[in-house]
């Protein structure tokens, strides 16, 4: 806490450096947080915990020690710029030391150079990642009864949310139909009221809920009349990412006069506590994003979900894992608190994840067992598979078809595009009523300005008898999901079967000699696809979902970390909604939508760990993340090996064998998480010794953003030695050894018996072939990787140890051979 003196003698320079756009900065000081700070600053004693003690946020140490840090920062800004040209947002005082501020560049320049400051980068952008899962995911069977059932899953346990806000009326948050809901005491997070109705947010199952937009308001971005000065969900994201995590259970999903199902969170009586970071028209910044953090923890989170994440790998450190949003995850991993993040929705291309660090449990998208399909019968007898969650026609009757062009009224023709039929008015009613409409798909789907409840919406106007939407071109990456109407409509997505209903639709058109069509003598049916169909060859890789390796900087090297960790569900994903929500068109006013993303992953992710949290309050977060990983699947339900949603080179969809560059250490199962038998245990001085031990970081990189200098890291280490649940050798030249320790969690000694299987580019063994591991007590494995070929690509295998009471657990392991 040194240096002011000689700030203060800077100040004659100040007057030239208040020019230039302003933008915010993110700025980490010396000096401890609260979270680590274990003395050493005259009159402020000790405020950092050991892992199994609660830190008590209250106390006179941990307030008198925060107002110190954060009166810090202002003498600071005061001593080195006039007032008025700045403007600090945050201070971050509980996981990291340092702040947010509006300055301009040349002010920002002046402050790297100040004593006392480690490091200044510019803020960022962040994105979103955007049931019948608890079945799907054996919850309600194998998980829920065994802890007193659906009632108590989840029972106290505050899983914060760093997301769009929340919808508080929604029956998915509701406390009238439930148990009551007591005190959280260790919680201390506050309330913000809705500034229209002046009701708090909270209701005993909402706890806690905030908003965060300082960074947004000082760059311009907040526009008061769009957006909400509150927690309340504009968006529609935070509602249905909260709900799918810790929604009440048996909520019935009705929409259009029909009950799909009835909706549950995977923890249905852990607490919701709501950060808001993410707002309607531009998304979301960093510094907001970890002043959410910073505070989510100091309030007493057990759990945080991130279904957000930053637009590409950070720019100014020299490692991917070296910024300000990783480090405020790693302390509060140091903090006890487990973070679930989406991996991205950049798939199937490599290297598209979004979420980098082995501190951070990385959740890759999967599809369930159920589908959304439906067809249209034509007159010729043809059958073209489509997607529409809709009725039939009606009395499964056909109906005559008329394509949207052939009904244009023609008053608007050149102003708008009446094939998208989005807007009734261009087209001719008389024509249009008690047909079929078909309408072109166009890029102005994958805009938003056009939807397919708009054009459910128009064909209801003219009074058609339903609806059919054509792809005639390819868009590539384009993701096409069913969606719910209330009216008979399908989207046809192959473009061979748009050809085959057009070729039908044009020979059974009669035309005079302008082309104007004269007579309609086509004829299709739409039949019944409200009920979903369930398969067998689930989960799969979804394929939106980002896939790795993951990458050590910004020029994309591969790092020696496996990501993504786990897959969940994360396709068509029913959950609660904000009726004002913006963010998917198809769903505006509804209370509940259909949503596919990586963001939709990882709640599922945070509510299982809420679980084990429960039933395991004094586990770490990487226990918790180990639970996971070497306890999840790799067969699908019919017994084949999982597979990953892919192109072909001529961009169709196909399914390939999947990969842990897909899926991580397999798919989440619930159950066996409860009960891991071995766990591999990592401590915040692991993640710094990997930390220092890339090659080539620079050591002050490390000890400026993540606090802790790499003098105390031992000597020779390498990233893969890092006690994670998975090897990861991105260059394996020759023959390396790695060794891993595991922990028995059991009540038992269980005595495993250790295989191994592995490419044949590689050679894989271990030792000892079978070991005994006391309750409460560790041991070690020794891993020797050696390269039998080398062909420039990755070789996948596992360690599979099976113990004599029934725990299995697995480490997958990936690596390339070097020369």
């Amino acid at each position: 806490m040194k240096g002011l003196g000689l700030a203060c003698l800077l100040l004659a320079f100040v007057p030239q450096v208040v020019l230039g756009t302003h933008d915010v900065y993110i700025v980490t000081m010396e000096g401890d947080p609260v979270v680590s700070y274990r003395g050493g600053v005259e009159g402020f004693p000790a405020t950092a915990v050991d892992l199994d003690e609660e830190m008590d946020i209250t106390s006179e140490a941990i307030t008198s020690y925060s107002l110190h840090l954060r009166t810090h920062h202002e003498k600071l800004l005061d001593s080195l710029f006039v007032a008025g040209t700045y403007e600090k947002l945050y201070s971050y005082h509980h996981l990291i030391n340092g702040f947010a501020v509006h300055m301009s560049s040349l002010q920002a320049e002046f402050l790297r150079k100040a004593p006392g400051v480690k490091y200044v980068e510019r803020d960022t952008k962040i994105q979103k990642l955007t049931t019948h899962t608890p079945e799907f995911l054996g919850l309600t069977t194998a998980v829920w009864p065994t802890g007193g059932g659906f009632d108590r899953a989840g029972e106290d346990v505050v899983i914060g949310f760093v997301d769009s806000g929340i919808y508080p009326q929604h029956p998915s948050f509701s406390t009238h139909k439930t148990d009551p809901y007591g005190p959280v005491l260790r919680y201390k997070g506050k309330c913000e009221t809705d500034p229209v109705t002046r009701r708090s947010f909270c209701n005993g199952k909402i706890v806690g809920a905030q908003h965060f937009a300082k960074a947004a308001i000082a760059a311009g971005a907040f526009d008061p009349d769009v957006e909400f000065a509150s927690p309340l969900d504009g968006d529609g994201h935070g509602s249905h990412i909260a709900a799918i995590a810790a929604g009440n259970n048996g909520i019935p999903v009705r929409m259009h006069g029909y009950e799909f199902g009835k909706a549950s969170g995977m923890a249905p009586r852990a607490r919701i506590a709501v950060y808001k970071v993410l707002y309607r028209l531009f998304g979301g910044y960093v510094s907001d994003v970890v002043a959410a953090i910073d505070q989510a923890v100091q309030d007493g989170v057990d759990i945080l979900n991130l279904s957000v994440g930053p637009n590409s790998p950070p720019t100014a450190t020299r490692t991917t894992f070296l910024n300000p949003f990783d480090a405020a995850l790693l302390s509060a991993v140091k903090a006890g608190v487990f973070v679930a993040q989406a991996a991205g929705n950049g798939g199937p291309f490599p290297k598209t994840l979004v979420s980098f660090s082995p501190w951070i449990t990385t959740v890759a998208a999967g599809v369930d067992d159920r589908r959304y399909k439906n067809h249209l019968i034509l007159g010729n007898g043809k059958r073209l598979g489509g997607l529409g969650v809709s009725p039939a026609t009606h009395g499964n009757k056909s109906y005559g078809l008329i394509s949207a062009t052939d009904a244009l009224l023609g008053s608007s023709a050149t102003k708008y595009s009446a094939l998208d039929c989005q807007r009734p008015e261009l087209l001719n009613k008389r024509k249009v009523q008690g047909k079929i409409l078909l309408c072109g798909y166009s890029f102005n789907y994958i805009a938003g300005t056009a939807s397919i409840k708009k054009v459910s919406q128009t064909a209801r106007t003219l009074g058609a008898a339903g609806f059919v939407v054509a792809v005639e071109n390819s868009y590539p990456g384009t993701k096409f999901d069913p969606v719910p109407v209330n009216i008979p409509g399908i989207l046809i997505t192959d473009i061979s079967k748009t050809k085959d209903l057009i070729d039908y639709y044009n020979s059974s058109t009669t035309r005079d000699w302008a082309g104007r069509a004269t007579g309609f003598q086509a004829t299709v049916g739409i039949a019944d696809g409200l009920a979903p169909s369930l398969f067998n060859s689930a989960p799969q890789v979804a394929l939106f979902s980002s896939r790795g390796p993951d990458v050590k900087d910004f020029s994309f090297q591969d790092a020696d970390v496996l990501k993504p960790d786990i897959l969940a569900p994360g396709n068509l994903i029913w959950s609660a909604w904000a009726p004002n929500g913006t963010d998917e068109a198809n769903y505006d006013g509804e209370g509940f939508a259909m949503m596919s993303g990586t963001s939709m992953a990882a709640p599922h992710i945070a509510g299982i760990a809420a679980l084990i949290k429960q039933k395991n309050p004094k586990w770490s977060p990487s226990a918790i993340k180990s639970a996971l990983m070497t306890t999840a699947n790799t067969i699908d339900k019919g017994s084949h090996h999982l597979r990953a949603q892919q192109y072909t080179t001529s961009e169709m969809l196909t399914l390939t064998r999947a990969t842990p560059f897909d899926y991580g250490s397999g798919a989440v199962n619930p159950k066996a998480a409860l009960d891991p038998g071995l766990v591999l245990d990592a401590t915040h001085q692991d993640y710094i010794t990997f930390l220092c031990s890339i090659p080539d970081v620079d050591p002050s990189e490390v000890l400026n953003i993540a606090g802790s200098s790499c003098s105390s890291s031992p000597k020779g280490r390498r990233p893969y030695d890092l006690n994670i649940p998975s090897i990861t050798v991105s260059q394996l030249e020759g023959t390396q050894t790695v060794k891993r320790t595991v922990t028995n969690v059991a009540d038992e000694a269980e005595t495993y018996t250790i295989m191994t299987r592995m490419s044949s580019e590689i050679a894989l063994e271990v030792s000892p072939p079978a070991l005994t591991v006391l309750p409460g007590k560790s041991r070690e494995i020794t891993a020797t990787l050696t390269t039998r070929s080398v062909t420039g690509a990755y070789s996948f295998g596992e360690i599979t140890m099976k113990g004599d009471r029934g725990h299995l657990v697995r480490i997958p392991v990936v690596a390339m051979g070097f020369k």
